[in-house]
């Protein structure tokens, strides 16, 4: 391992495939403990650069190190020393629960003398005490999602890469799983994952937002919502449709999105705003219901960001 309190270290890595760009110059480091999220929609780059950390993918330029290990010269011993859980579900599903775990034991070379204790650890984490001999093809998504994790660990490596782990698992699940991502963390595992679940990016200590394979902004949760050009407005209307399209123009109006059953408005003035916009809304046949001032989320940031980005306004976190 290297001294540095590093335990991932990016410098201007890039992923081609053939003209197309997936991963375009990204440079981060994650630091030892640390619980980093990369977050971005489908098809941003997020398990592009998974792979390469992983050793699983070949950079095509620029240089990455993971547990103090390069990934482009030596991906063999980056696999000994991380974990890793991808989004498609990993075990195999005709297996017993105790036999998924004997079977990554054996994958990740787990000593003899130390298998009796990991097992009773993993069913631990999973949950699982006295369910060991139930068929994995049986367990509720929530239980197989956590035995998963339990599987990748094994061998207690200083760093987790988990892509997507709770896509397609209710909220009660997600929010266990992420508190057995916390209390890893606290032990000193560095914890690299991947969501596009917006609220996820909360229990995250830091982010990367990523947008078609670049860091777009990256920073605290906090940072980032703090960071966001302008302030923002809650607006309640009808029709939704028409009002999105002609609050882009708006005097004093950055950018307008619908969110759910309302409009969110980038605006200069909050204050300033509230009477003009309802006018203007007014003027043009649009029905208002309720206009207020609103604290942004993550997803408000990650939109306000990439409209900027498509506009040539960017602001940077």
């Amino acid at each position: 391992m290297p001294e540095d309190n590093n335990s991932v270290v990016i410098e201007n890595l890039v992923k081609r495939f053939g003209d197309f760009v997936a991963v375009d110059r990204i440079s981060l480091e994650v630091r030892k403990g640390e619980v980093f999220g990369f977050l971005g929609p489908n098809g941003a780059g997020k398990s592009t650069t998974i792979r390469m950390l992983c050793g699983l993918l070949k950079p095509t330029s620029g240089r990455a190190r993971v547990a103090g290990y390069d990934v482009g010269r030596k991906p063999e011993s980056v696999r000994q020393n991380i974990g890793y859980m991808s989004q498609k579900f990993s075990l195999y599903n005709d297996l017993k629960v105790i036999e998924n775990i004997r079977l990554f034991a054996g994958l990740y070379n787990v000593p003899a003398s130390l298998l009796k204790q990991r097992i009773e650890w993993a069913l631990a984490t999973a949950n699982l005490k006295g369910q060991e001999h139930l068929i994995t093809a049986t367990l509720p998504g929530g239980w197989k999602q956590r035995l998963a994790l339990g599987c990748a660990v094994l061998h207690r490596p200083p760093v987790i890469f988990l892509d997507e782990p709770t896509s397609g698992v209710d909220p009660i699940s997600r929010r266990h799983f992420w508190d057995l991502i916390h209390h890893m963390a606290e032990e000193g595992v560095t914890v690299f994952v991947t969501t596009h679940y917006m609220e996820e990016a909360e229990y995250c200590n830091r982010l990367a937002l990523i947008f078609r394979g670049t860091v777009a902004a990256m920073g605290t949760p906090s940072e980032l919502k703090k960071s966001m050009k302008g302030e923002l407005l809650l607006v309640e209307c009808e029709p939704m449709g028409e009002a999105v399209e002609i609050l882009q123009s708006a005097p004093g109006v950055i950018d307008a999105a619908v969110f759910g059953r309302a409009l969110h408005l980038v605006v200069h003035d909050a204050t300033a705003a509230i009477p003009q916009v309802k006018k203007y809304l007014s003027d043009h046949s649009i029905t208002v219901g309720l206009i207020d001032k609103i604290h942004p989320s993550l997803e408000d940031v990650f939109v306000s960001l990439t409209s900027a980005r498509h506009t040539g306004k960017e602001w940077k976190a």
